[in-house]
């Protein structure tokens, strides 16, 4: 590695005015409180005061709670579309599903399909969803886990009636 323009380089250069060098990110491995030059996942959500830092968290929470919100939703469209396809007449038991199919444009199996994807396409953006989640809580920073958790509870008590507390994979 040719490190022979670092060295030429006048490394006094960078307290001069007009040359300031942005607050760089801090990415701690360990767990701290310290919020100092923070960023949440992307370099662009930079807490730089104390306002930025309040304002943050509660975004946090509320993403939280958007997560129990979607695990909710996701829950009540299984239920339904199950209630639903229960109800729908069985293409080969009856003669009045020709009529049913023709009145609706579709046959069980169809509509079976279309739930199955639309089921897919929900656990997909849930566990992006969860994941991201995972990735804010590993900035390992106390308040902003915190924030994660609050979320989750509050998400839980406004959302999760319905919703099993368990889950087979725990991302946040």
């Amino acid at each position: 590695m040719d490190h022979h323009a670092h060295h030429m380089m006048d490394h006094g250069d960078m307290d001069m005015p007009g040359h300031d060098m942005p607050a760089m990110c801090s990415m701690n491995m360990l767990f701290t409180w310290d919020t100092t030059n923070l960023c949440i996942v992307f370099a662009s959500w930079h807490i730089r005061s104390t306002v930025g830092l309040v304002f943050s968290l509660l975004a946090v929470v509320l993403i939280g709670m958007g997560y129990e919100a979607l695990r909710a939703g996701t829950r009540r469209y299984e239920i339904v579309m199950g209630q639903r396809l229960e109800a729908y007449p069985n293409d080969s038991v009856t003669e009045t599903a020709p009529l049913a199919a023709w009145a609706t444009g579709q046959n069980k199996a169809r509509v079976q399909k279309q739930v199955r994807l639309v089921k897919a396409v929900l656990y997909a953006v849930q566990t992006f969803y969860a994941f991201m989640l995972m990735l804010v809580f590993m900035t390992y920073n106390g308040w902003v886990m915190a924030a994660v958790t609050l979320g989750a509870f509050l998400g839980h008590l406004t959302f999760g009636a319905e919703t099993s507390v368990t889950k087979e994979t725990q991302c946040h």
